[in-house]
């Protein structure tokens, strides 16, 4: 069975985060999708609001993922990937005073999940505020810090040189380079979707049709019919993390010369063997803010991980 893709949306009180989970449901085409949605208090409000999209909504109410909410995280996570009938993706909505990352580590402790991404929403009006205050700035300095990918919500609340300036005051605290600047958390598909490296379900084949990204991302792809060097190829892809969202693709190794699947979240590198398929050539394909220079940068890294013949 293919692992689940999971992606965590974390975020400040009052960042974004349901309006970003119901533009995104809105999008998601015929795609199936379990939302579980981590909020504050004993009643969850996030899950009616999210349950007019998808009737696929499991609650976890008192959100503090660090105290007693582990176990019931656990369980849900459990109880979804034991269904005979499993979703296309798992959502996870972090509570406003949790941290992501840390709840992203007890999804992977079941091996049905894989991560797919850590997406941090940002709200930029407000965030110096947060950051200053004694009480909670290091939340939400956590919270940037563990991200994948950052959204800087609201933005059409600043002028020019404030935008910048938030811009810069994130970049600053986050690990990751993908940052995008929305409004009303309309995001890219491409933040969430592996849509353009997800091959059909009755298909083993990646798919690698090129089709338009969104704005602020862009993928492009690598191929080889070299055998790569498993330790160089993880070094590799670690090198350029910070701009990567995501990647996907066929590798293989010199180890056994064998097909191995491979995906990359930030600079979580996982290679596991595939009967998938049978090729002769390595199929990687990259989605993250790559400009063409970055682009060339990222490819001449993979091809050092070539075995010469």
């Amino acid at each position: 069975m293919s692992a689940i893709p999971l992606v965590v949306i974390g975020g400040y009180l009052g960042a974004g985060k349901t309006t970003l989970l119901n533009h995104v449901l809105s999008n998601a085409g015929s795609r199936r999708i379990t939302v579980l949605v981590n909020d504050f208090g004993s009643i969850n409000i996030d899950a009616s609001l999210i349950r007019q999209r998808t009737g696929d909504v499991i609650n976890l109410e008192n959100g503090c993922v660090c105290c007693s909410i582990g176990g019931r995280l656990v369980e849900a996570l459990l109880a979804v990937s034991a269904r005979p009938d499993t979703p296309d993706l798992l959502i996870i909505e972090a509570s406003g005073v949790s941290d992501p990352l840390r709840i992203a580590q007890i999804g992977l402790l079941d091996r049905a999940f894989r991560l797919d991404g850590i997406v941090v929403l940002v709200d930029a009006e407000r965030i110096e505020a947060t950051l200053a205050d004694p009480y909670v700035g290091d939340i939400a300095q956590r919270q940037i810090e563990g991200a994948t990918a950052i959204v800087l919500n609201k933005m059409d609340l600043l002028d020019g040189p404030s935008r910048q300036a938030v811009a810069e005051r994130v970049e600053a605290l986050s690990r990751s380079r993908v940052m995008v600047q929305a409004t009303h958390a309309a995001v890219p598909p491409g933040l969430i979707f592996d849509q353009h490296m997800t091959p059909a379900r009755d298909t083993p084949a990646l798919s690698l049709h090129a089709s338009p990204m969104p704005r602020d991302l862009c993928s492009f792809s690598f191929a080889t019919q070299a055998l790569l060097n498993r330790k160089k190829l993880k070094e590799a892809l670690q090198g350029f993390s910070a701009k990567l969202l995501r990647a996907k693709g066929f590798v293989r190794l010199e180890s056994d010369g064998a097909l191995h699947e491979l995906h990359v979240v930030g600079n979580r590198v996982m290679i596991s063997a595939s009967s998938a398929r049978t090729s002769e050539e390595s199929q990687i394909v990259l989605i993250g803010m790559f400009d063409p220079k970055d682009q060339a940068e990222a490819t001449a890294a993979l091809k050092g991980a070539e075995i010469a013949t």
